[in-house]
């Protein structure tokens, strides 16, 4: 069993940054974020496996986010800098347990935060 808990999310004007924390109980072979907006799907934002060599991002992120890890602390960051109003959502933290190619599918992952709301405005 693993247990994943967000943190990090509010409120920020359109242009600036906020850093998205996801602490996990239990080894892992990935974990990703993913984001849902009101009356949207949730959709994929990026990915990192547990080497941390390999990282993900959907087209709308790329180059504004980026995805790291502390394994020493178990913990996976989301850095958002340039932040626009379309990227206000619930963000959850997901993790896998088993082997996948990108983990940018939402049945690539196993585990599940509650998930940290973001708020930009314009």
């Amino acid at each position: 069993q693993v247990q994943l808990v967000e943190s990090g999310g509010g409120f920020v004007q359109a242009g600036g940054s906020l850093r998205l924390s996801c602490a996990a109980s239990g080894r892992t072979l990935a974990i990703g974020w993913f984001r849902q907006a009101p009356e949207k799907e949730r959709e994929f934002v990026a990915s990192i496996r547990q080497s941390g060599l390999k990282t993900y991002y959907s087209d709308s992120v790329k180059g504004r986010f980026t995805i790291s890890r502390d394994n020493a602390k178990n913990t996976v960051y989301l850095q958002m800098n340039t932040l626009k109003p379309e990227d206000t959502a619930v963000y959850y933290c997901a993790a896998s347990i088993y082997l996948s190619d990108t983990y940018s599918h939402e049945n690539d992952m196993n585990y599940w935060g509650k998930g940290t709301l973001v708020t930009v405005s314009s």
